[in-house]
């Protein structure tokens, strides 16, 4: 028998997973995460910063990484590729 494994997941994914992969560890519904991370933004700022810690420490269901060193720089990758997209998206909105 094989351990639940902390990812985070490709589906429900709304960021970068980190919420749909906790509630999928915990047997529990994302949006109880989300409002977590919303409640602790809220409360003393620490939302956001844990939110970027996860992503960038736990790994994509499907990443092929074969350590942690190469896992997080794959998910530095990614955190800089959503970063773009979201500027080009903000730009595109207000150039319209």
């Amino acid at each position: 028998m094989q351990g639940k494994r902390l990812v985070r997941g490709r589906t429900d994914r709304v960021i970068a997973g980190v919420a749909s992969g906790l509630a999928a560890y915990f047997n529990t519904d994302p949006l109880f995460i989300r409002l977590g991370f919303l409640l602790l933004l809220f409360l003393n700022g620490t939302g956001a910063l844990l939110y970027l810690v996860l992503w960038l420490l736990i790994p994509n269901e499907d990443s092929a990484a074969p350590d942690t060193r190469a896992q997080v720089r794959e998910n530095v990758t990614e955190m800089q590729s959503t970063a773009e997209s979201l500027a080009q998206r903000v730009r595109d909105m207000f150039s319209n």
